[in-house]
């Protein structure tokens, strides 16, 4: 007698009474203990194990994308831990919910400005000059169709994004600056004369560029910021966990100073 039943084929886990296997291997054998967290999502998400070289420039990103203070992404999980403190994956998730065109959206969005640019070109530039031409004719692009020029600028390190050139470093000294990175370079360094804006190439961007350098799939990239981002918000949730409620300060906040506007009257 033949089983017909339909299988459902999976590169990933698959479990049976007694054995977990992951990506083709023993997950209590193979896997935990032997290979760290970043390596191994790395994997999930490209169905490559990484170079030591691409791993490294992966968990810096990681690391620089994790979290960045009371954003508004932040904000959101603690008021939702406030509301529903019996729902942690609430909180968590209401954050990640957030990641958008201006928090946690734009590595991914710089990254596909960077591929489309690149998608273009018969060959790569050789030179700082042919990169900054290509940089140049991207920006133009971007700013005729009515579009901001992701990676550009940033809300508070409007002198420059701390996290940018170790980023740029890190990819340097393990041989990923590739061209992602070289476009996005380039772009910060012709920028402010075709726009006549000096804006600093922000971290978020860098991470988009660097993570498509090693091999991220376009497509793929916020999802790689929003696993980066998870620790962040759960770091912030702990916090009001053991105590430190902000949520509770600026709830309180708000509404002591919320006052009610006459929609009818005209604007002053």
């Amino acid at each position: 007698m033949t089983d017909d039943h339909p299988t459902y084929g999976t590169s990933l886990g698959v479990s049976d009474l007694h054995t977990i296997s992951l990506l083709g291997r023993d997950l209590s054998a193979d896997l935990i203990g032997r290979v760290s967290f970043g390596h191994l999502a790395f994997q999930l998400i490209t169905l490559e194990e990484p170079t030591p070289q691409q791993a490294r420039v992966f968990e810096a990103v990681l690391v620089a994308l994790a979290d960045h203070g009371f954003t508004p992404t932040a904000i959101s999980a603690r008021m939702t831990y406030l509301s529903a403190p019996e729902s942690i994956q609430g909180a968590l998730a209401s954050g990640l919910l957030g990641g958008g065109s201006r928090f946690l959206g734009v590595s991914e969005d710089t990254g596909r400005f960077l591929a489309d640019a690149l998608a273009e070109l018969d060959e790569l530039p050789t030179t700082e000059a042919g990169w900054d031409a290509v940089a140049a004719d991207a920006v133009r692009a971007q700013r005729a169709a009515g579009r901001f020029v992701p990676g550009l600028g940033h809300h508070l390190h409007k002198e420059g994004d701390p996290r940018t050139p170790v980023l740029f470093a890190i990819a340097r000294e393990e041989g990923q600056f590739g061209p992602h990175l070289a476009l996005f370079e380039a772009v910060g360094r012709v920028a402010p004369e075709v726009t006549g804006k000096a804006l600093p190439l922000n971290g978020a961007g860098a991470c988009g560029a660097a993570l498509a350098d090693i091999g991220i799939p376009i497509e793929l990239l916020r999802g790689v910021v929003l696993l980066a981002r998870c620790a962040g918000l759960l770091g912030h949730i702990a916090e009001e966990v053991r105590g430190h409620r902000v949520a509770a300060a600026v709830f309180a906040d708000v509404e002591r100073h919320a006052v009610y506007v006459d929609p009818t009257a005209a604007d002053e």
